[in-house]
């Protein structure tokens, strides 16, 4: 295959690294790779929450625009950022092999603990999910929000705008800060958003059968992609955008996957959280038996009123 595979990317290290990691993959099944920097808007408001923004296509839309027109062949993005239900005419066909999927506390203080009540804590996080779940097992700690690729964030903790940043250890490990890691959070606690850890590479639907085909031999890894297909078929029911407190992550028993999931309510007072099990090679199903499980424990009502609060 000599086609030329143009990579578009957004422009931060994290995002870069993403790219350079599947144009690796790509150039050692023997594809030809250029990379294309795109800014997307997620990367240009950087003073208003994504809550607030629209978490729909935030650090997509400019990416799939150019997938529709040809400009680029596959978009790379942290599968974490994908929504769930993609427009007409787009498909995701693979999924890199997925990191650790923790949330970990970043700070220059290895002493910081989640669990010490009598120090006034300040986290900065953007996400609604790690800002609702603090709330609900941690109410003493305070949260500032804080945007920007995960220098900008570094610096904003330096000058003094908080104590720790909460972040998903994949992108701390990618970016060499490794040795900032003050503590590595539970995941029971802390169940990651859907797809944490791992790379998805989207690609419009018209794009060139054995050509896809080639790229998902390269890039897929089956077992990551089986686990995130689970989590991402549960927040496709609940219609969780980076904005709503949605959580599940799947993992692998044999020929099993269990999928635990829940949400949590904006004010964290309440949280659900549930398992289901079932066959390797029905993802989807499994996803759909846990949001039925979620929503009928009274994730529904929980649902509609983030969906209030929000403005949805």
């Amino acid at each position: 295959m000599s086609q030329l595979v143009k990579i578009g990317t957004r422009g931060s290290k994290l995002a870069l690294w993403q790219a350079y990691h599947v144009e690796g993959l790509l150039q050692k099944a023997g594809l030809a790779t250029e990379i294309v920097l795109i800014d997307t808007k997620g990367d240009q408001v950087l003073d208003v929450s994504i809550s607030k923004i629209g978490s729909k296509g935030v650090f997509t839309q400019e990416l799939e625009d150019q997938l529709m027109d040809g400009r680029i062949d596959i978009a790379v993005h942290s599968a974490k950022d994908m929504q769930s239900n993609l427009p007409s005419g787009f498909e995701i066909i693979a999924f890199t092999e997925r990191e650790k999927e923790n949330d970990v506390l970043v700070s220059h203080d290895s002493s910081i603990s989640l669990k010490n009540e009598e120090r006034t804590l300040v986290l900065g996080t953007s996400s609604t999910r790690r800002v609702s779940t603090l709330k609900h097992f941690y109410p003493h700690v305070k949260t500032v929000e804080v945007r920007g690729n995960l220098q900008t964030r570094i610096r904003k903790m330096e000058e003094g705008l908080c104590d720790a940043l909460l972040l998903a250890y994949a992108g701390v490990h990618r970016m060499g800060y490794d040795h900032l890691i003050a503590a590595e959070l539970d995941l029971d606690e802390f169940t990651p958003a859907v797809g944490q850890g791992s790379v998805a590479i989207e690609v419009a639907s018209r794009l060139d059968e054995q050509l896809k085909l080639g790229i998902s031999q390269a890039c897929n890894h089956f077992e990551t992609a089986q686990k995130l297909k689970a989590e991402r078929a549960y927040l496709r029911v609940l219609e969780g955008g980076c904005s709503i407190p949605v959580f599940a992550l799947a993992n692998l028993e044999k020929e099993n996957i269990i999928l635990k999931g829940g949400i949590v309510s904006l004010d964290g007072k309440e949280r659900i959280s549930l398992e289901v099990i079932g066959d390797l090679n029905s993802p989807e199903e499994l996803g759909q038996q846990l949001a039925d499980l979620v929503l009928g424990a009274g994730g529904k009502r929980i649902l509609e009123e983030i969906k209030t609060t929000l403005g949805k």
